[in-house]
């Protein structure tokens, strides 16, 4: 199946953020949004009728401060997060904060790992080694003999592109996205949702339930329906779009 479709009446548009739509920056604040890729959301978003989210491990709250004032449905971290509508609907929070001791003893390794940046979600907690990357191996055994000996089967450690996230379990991309495809209006489309990240292939693996198009951007992974080589190939992708809803 295409990744042009010039009916988008039949799809929905499902977008991991870092990575895919932003280049990879060494902070999480330091990312940069085009105000072109602002406005190929705002003009995509009418052609598909609504039916265009973020899925990302960013907060909801960070999402909205980035690309305003463009506001999109979202699943945000991990799927702890969830607003099905863009407009006057509320962040759904499914997930507790971590425990204050926990989230103590996580900036406590990270502060003996020089250069690691800690990023507190409340219900995450992230760790970034991406300036850093020759402490990735002592600080992801340091992480997981802490998960082990904190005795909580409900805490789950996620590994992406020189960061490791410490979660509670049971919520992930694919729980977000199988919720949001549960409401209108993506519920009867068939979602195309765009990654680069391990913690996207939840995601990747719950779209052929929906007779979907999984596409990777970056690294090519087996079972992806398409590919992308880097983020400026989808800004690109998703301009031509945009364009083709102002001509068709």
């Amino acid at each position: 199946m295409p990744l042009n479709p010039r009916d988008l009446s039949r799809f929905a548009i499902l977008l991991d953020v870092d990575g895919t739509l932003l280049d990879i920056a060494p902070t999480p604040q330091a990312v940069y949004v085009p105000e072109t890729l602002r406005q190929s959301l705002a003009m995509l978003r009418g052609r598909v009728g609504g039916a265009l989210a973020l899925v990302s491990g960013r907060p909801i709250a960070d999402l909205d401060s980035l690309f305003t004032p463009l506001r999109l449905p979202a699943v945000g971290g991990h799927g702890a997060e969830f607003r099905p509508l863009a407009e006057g609907g509320a962040v759904e929070k499914r997930a507790v904060m971590l425990d204050p001791a926990f989230r103590e003893d996580l900036a406590n390794i990270a502060a003996r790992h020089s250069g690691v940046i800690v990023e507190d979600k409340g219900y995450s907690i992230a760790l970034h080694y991406r300036t850093v990357p020759k402490q990735g191996i002592s600080l992801i055994h340091d992480v997981k003999h802490a998960c082990i000996a904190w005795h909580d089967r409900s805490i789950e450690m996620l590994t992406g592109k020189a960061v490791i996230e410490i979660k509670p379990a049971g919520f992930d991309k694919g729980t977000g996205v199988r919720e949001l495809m549960s409401h209108a209006p993506f519920k009867g489309r068939m979602p195309i949702f765009v990654g680069d990240d391990k913690t996207d292939e939840d995601a990747f693996a719950v779209i052929p339930d929906y007779g979907g198009i999984a596409v990777s951007v970056g690294r090519r992974i087996p079972g992806i329906d398409e590919h992308f080589n880097s983020p400026t190939d989808v800004r690109a992708w998703l301009e031509r779009l945009s364009i083709d809803a102002v001509v068709s």
